[in-house]
């Protein structure tokens, strides 16, 4: 099936599923959070599907890579979000579970998006 979107693809739907995960987590964190650790995780989060997006959008296969290695990167810092929310106990274990294993999911296929990206000759951007 050819893609006519980046909509069509898995990895911006599910990045988009975590985004909304993420705000559901962060609505019952203390307010002090609002412009820190809140603040952080939601742009983290928005910034893996909007990566994607804009990348897919490129010309060429280079800036693709590095707007996916952009989205692979913001994984990593939520990784590291979710697991600060957990330290004090804005959020519990069992709250975190899912937009973790979401978060994993997405982590993989950005990581096999970016080995087709980078393994396919120079052509159009598209996958």
């Amino acid at each position: 099936m050819a893609l006519k979107s980046y909509r069509d693809l898995v990895v911006w739907q599910k990045a988009m599923d975590f985004v909304i995960d993420v705000y559901a987590l962060t609505k019952d964190f203390p307010d002090e959070e609002k412009y820190g650790l809140i603040s952080q995780l939601r742009r983290a989060a928005v910034s893996v599907p909007t990566n994607v997006a804009e990348g897919y959008g490129r010309r060429h296969r280079g800036d693709y890579l590095r707007f996916v290695s952009i989205a692979q990167g913001s994984v990593c810092e939520l990784e590291t979000l979710l697991v600060i929310s957990g330290r004090p106990g804005f959020a519990t274990r069992e709250e975190l579970r899912g937009p973790w294993g979401l978060l994993q999911e997405v982590g993989k296929m950005l990581r096999a998006l970016h080995g087709k990206l980078s393994d396919s000759s120079d052509g159009p951007a598209k996958p």
